[in-house]
Parts: C-alpha cells; structure tokens; sequence
C-alpha cells in the first residue's frame, strides 16, 4: 500500500490532488465534508484538519458554508489554528465573523495576529466594524492598528459611525421615503439623509422636512444642499465639534482622502467629544492630570498620583519668589509694610492673567483666531490691559490709601497711627502713606499689563508647536507672573520710596 492510500484511510474525508506535477500532494477538504464535521463537532478531527490542509482551501470550502456553520467552525478550532485561517477567509466571511463574535472571542482571536494582517482585513469594512475590533483588542493591538488604519485616536475617523442612511443623487423622494420607512429604525439618524454619486464621492446633504415638502418624483439631486461641511477621517475631533457648533449641524458627513462617505458624525457624538475636550481643558488648566473615571470613583491613592507631582513642581518654581522675596530683606526691613502688600501684587497679576489665558483658550477652541494672529492678539491685549490698567491702580490709590488711614495696614507699626486715635492728620503720614499707595498704583498698573501680554504668549507658544495650549495652566502662569510682579513692586519701591529714606 503506497503512502497516498495509507493518507486516505486514515482522514477518510481528506483527499489529496495532484498538484502542479506528479509525485506532489496537496490534502484538501470538500464543503461537504468540511459542514459535516462541524456538525458533528469533530473537534478533533478538525483541529488536525488545520495541521493538514493549507488555510487557503480551507477558506475556499468556509465560502461556501452558511454564517452560522463558520462562527462553529472558529469555536472549535484551537486559537492559534483560528488566528492562522482568519487571514485567509474572504472580507465576507470576515465580516461575518466580527459581526457575530463576542468581545472575549474577538480579541482572542485577533490578539494572536500580527496588527497588518488584521489592517489588510479591516481595509474597506464599516466603521462600526472596525470600532469593535479596537475596542476589544489589547491596547498595543490598538495603538499598532490605529496608527496603520489611520484612523488615529482622537480624529473623525475614531468617532464615526456607518450606521446612516445614503443615497445616490438621481433616487426621487419617494423612493428615499420608501427607503426610510424600512431601515430608517436602524440608522443613528434620520433626519439628515447623506447623498453620494455613483462613485461614492459625497455630494450633499438633504434635510429630512425639505424631503416631507418635495415632489415626490423630484431627485434628491434637486433638494440638496450642495455645500453641506463635511470632515475627513484625519480630522481632529474637536475641529468636529466646532463644525457641529458653527453649522448647527446634527450629524456630519466623514470621507477618505478622495472624498468618498465612509461614515458619519453624529450631534450625541460631538456633545461627548466637546465635554471630553472641555474636560481636559480644564485638568490641563488647574495641572491636574487626566481622570478616566468620575470624582467620586477615583480612588484617593490614584488622584494624589495625579496631582502630586505638579504641585510639587510648582513648589520648586515657588523657590525663584523666594529667592526674589530674599534679595530685597534689606529693602523690606527699611519700610517693612511693603511685606503687607505682596499678597495683593501677586494675586492681582495671577488673576488679570487667568483672566486672559482662558479667553485665549476658548478663542483658540473655537478657531476664533490661530497662532498666526500673535501679533493682533497682543495689540488687542495691550488696549484691553492698558484700560484695566488705569482703572484698577485708580481705585487701588484710593483703597491702600483707606487702608493706611484706617489702620488695616500700618504704615508705621510703632506709632499705629490712624483715623481712630487721630495720629494720621500729619504732613509725614500722608506723604508716607501716598507714596506707598502710589508705589502698589504703578506696580498694579505694570503688573496688569505684563501678565496679559505674558499669557497670550505662554498660551500661543504650544498653540504654535501644535500642542495643547491649556497645558500651560493657571498654576504654572501663575508662578511665572508671581516672580515678574515681585521684581517689578520692589524696584519701583526702590526708586519711589526707599531711596529717599
């Protein structure tokens, strides 16, 4: 007995082919056989089947078999003989297969194969297809699929959904109405209704009560809106929002490089994408690091692990108004009242500039102006600053002046003199008291304008470099403001107050 009929009794239901020339073997299966043995779950059997029969063929008999016979097929294979026969299958079957599995079955599945080989499967499925694949997958497989899908986190493509409603151009209203009356349940909305050509390139959007008013035997073509904004699948998300927000818009068109529909973008989307947005905005403002989960379900451990650090880093760039604060002891030691005053310097130019830091994030959140606008975004500060500015040293004068009059803040903490015991009605306590007034005047006048025109930068230098420019943050600004006010208070203390004592 030759080796060939020694294979055929042992895998009676395996053949084997000549194949490109005699003396060469190929062992192959028939659809029959191939839905018998899984009927009768001949694990296996089946299982040496893959050890055998070169995958193709394999894939070539699945074809054949119904759906649900090829989801058996996957359940009883051994996960390493599965991942190998996945590639192999066509993109139905493949689709099939995602469609059906669970979470656990598709990750084990997909997890064992090399992140290009699930690319080249995902190439050309839905959206939602390919959104469960990423959402089950490891997060290696995940970082290594979007990157070569394109679909990078945080874009129109991670977001979209393929679960819309589509329609040639040349479809009359009534065949649309038709339509949506049967899958109109199953779309993510109906009442923007996407228009394509015959090559898939998007071409408009109809509205669905401009469809309820037309003729019915109008084109769709004829009722559309032509300029209707659509995005790619690079977009970012928030540039998404800000569409949604501009247009007042309820769902967006998605489309590849050639401007064909892949999918769409819908209005409970953008909201999500703009709370997120808005939410790192926020953590990135304050220094706190990125929470995944809610306040209250965070545990303490893991929010000091967030916070720490910052804090700590602004604590060493605390040393710098420090160090300032040290190099004028002399200074303050002469006239030790312009210690009183620090708080209200520091704060006041931290606040003016927090001020003008979240007016510049917002502006640049909603594409109000770009980095390249720099230079009108400070000669617009500028006017800004110089008018709060006066206004604010005006009514400052007035109020540390009241301060010293009243006793609040002594300016001479041997004699305590003030209104209340009639030790203030002196030509030397006024002329003390004015020139400490006009010293935090002409500090608060400065230190206003500097720290706007300070934080315009700060927030338009990341901008620039396409960073987030709320990661600069109020703390940090801050700091940076709190060591510019300092030198500018006790230099202009210097040259008003202390060198005529």
């Amino acid at each position: 007995m030759n080796e060939k009929e020694n294979l055929e009794q042992e895998n009676p239901t395996l053949h084997q082919d000549n194949f490109v020339e005699d003396g060469i073997f190929i062992t192959t299966i028939t659809p029959e056989e191939l839905e018998k043995a899984i009927r009768e779950k001949k694990k296996e059997y089946l299982n040496e089947m893959t050890e055998k029969v070169p995958d193709v063929d394999i894939a070539e008999a699945m074809d054949k078999l119904d759906s649900s016979l090829i989801i058996q097929l996957f359940r009883l294979l051994k996960n390493k003989d599965a991942a190998t026969l996945f590639d192999d299958l066509s993109q139905e079957a493949q689709e099939t297969l995602i469609k059906t599995m669970t979470g656990a079955e598709l990750a084990t599945l997909l997890n064992d194969q090399s992140a290009d080989d699930v690319v080249d499967a995902l190439d050309g499925m839905p959206a939602n297809l390919v959104k469960k694949v990423l959402s089950v997958v490891s997060s290696e497989m995940r970082n290594d699929l979007n990157q070569l899908l394109g679909y990078k986190e945080d874009t129109a493509g991670a977001i979209m959904t393929t679960e819309y409603l589509e329609f040639r151009g040349d479809v009359s209203v009534s065949q649309c109405m038709a339509t949506i009356r049967e899958k109109g349940k199953k779309a993510e909305t109906v009442y923007t209704l996407f228009i394509r050509d015959e090559k898939r390139k998007f071409i408009g959007t109809v509205d669905l009560d401009d469809l309820i008013f037309a003729n019915p035997e109008a084109k769709l073509e004829d009722i559309m809106n032509r300029d209707a904004p659509f995005c790619l699948t690079n977009t970012d998300q928030e540039d998404v929002g800000n569409l949604f927000r501009r247009y007042k818009l309820n769902a967006i068109a998605v489309t590849n490089s050639d401007q064909c529909l892949v999918g769409i973008v819908t209005g409970d989307d953008a909201v999500d994408v703009m709370t997120k947005e808005a939410t790192e905005d926020i953590e990135n403002l304050n220094q706190v690091g990125h929470m995944e989960d809610a306040y209250l379900e965070t545990h303490p451990f893991k929010m000091a692990k967030k916070c720490a650090p910052w804090i700590i880093v602004l604590l060493i760039l605390g040393t710098f108004s420090s160090m300032v604060l040290s190099s004028f002891q002399a200074s303050i030691a002469v006239l030790p009242v312009l210690a009183a005053f620090v708080p209200v310097i520091t704060d006041t130019g931290g606040n003016a500039g927090g001020q003008t830091i979240a007016l510049m994030i917002r502006g640049l959140a909603l594409k109000e102006f770009r980095p390249k606008d720099f230079l009108k975004l400070i000669w617009q500060e500028l006017r800004s600053a110089l008018l709060i500015g006066v206004i604010v040293s005006a009514f400052g004068f007035l109020w540390f002046t009241m301060e010293q009059y009243f006793g609040i803040v002594l300016v001479d903490a041997d004699s305590q003199a003030s209104i209340w015991n009639g030790a203030c009605w002196t030509l030397e306590f006024a002329t003390n008291a004015f020139r400490v007034s006009g010293v935090l005047a002409l500090t608060l006048f400065i230190v206003i304008i500097l720290s706007k025109l300070i934080a315009v930068t700060l927030t338009m230098i990341p901008a620039a470099l396409k960073k987030d420019p709320a990661i600069i943050g109020q703390p940090l600004l801050t700091t940076v403001i709190d060591i510019t006010g300092l030198l500018v208070y006790f230099a202009i203390a210097e040259v008003m107050i202390l060198n005529f004592l």
